[in-house]
């Protein structure tokens, strides 16, 4: 019986000395990544709502800071333009014009973006054709989320013998453009 407590203590110290402070220490890294990927999300965002575009320099400055983190983040932008449009009895005469207007959505997803961004004719990164364009009153969002794993998730699964899920990390951000370039 005594030995069964000493092996018991030994165990609750290498816990305790060892295995506990490199978990913490995992668990600091991924706050660490949380905070740079949402600080490089935000900033990225909002530029995008100030300037009423994206180019392909700031999207790639955009997946650098993401990169800096270690992990492998996968990213979804949405662009939801919004227009009004009136309503007539007969669209071919104006004079049956309704005196109200309704509203219809477009979204553009990352697809649609990447192709104005990244087209396959050969252009200069700094060709005002490869700029996404958005209009004052559109929204924008972007939504990051891990593909890896992290540290701290690894040896949380570890420690527990668990399998957790891999999205430890996701910033959804966005909100409407308030300028727009000519």
């Amino acid at each position: 019986m005594n030995s069964y407590m000493k092996v018991f203590a030994i165990l609750l110290a290498v816990l305790l000395l060892y295995i506990y402070p490199i978990y913490s220490a995992f668990q600091q890294q991924d706050d660490i990544s949380d905070l740079v990927a949402m600080k490089a999300t935000t900033t990225f965002v909002d530029s995008v709502r100030d300037k009423g575009y994206i180019s392909p320099t700031m999207y790639n400055d955009f997946v650098e800071a993401l990169s800096a983190t270690g992990l492998v983040f996968d990213v979804q932008m949405l662009h939801e333009s919004k227009k009004y449009v009136p309503v007539y009895m007969d669209v071919t005469r104006p004079e049956t014009f309704q005196n109200r207007y309704e509203l219809h959505t477009d979204n553009f997803y990352l697809a649609q973006i990447m192709a104005t961004l990244f087209p396959d004719q050969s252009l200069s990164k700094d060709d005002p054709l490869r700029r996404y364009r958005l209009r004052v009153g559109d929204s924008f969002a972007v939504t990051v989320f891990n593909k890896s794993r992290t540290p701290g998730t690894v040896m949380f699964d570890f420690m527990n013998n668990a399998i957790s899920p891999s999205e430890k990390i996701v910033i959804p951000y966005g909100g409407v453009v308030r300028n727009e370039v000519d």
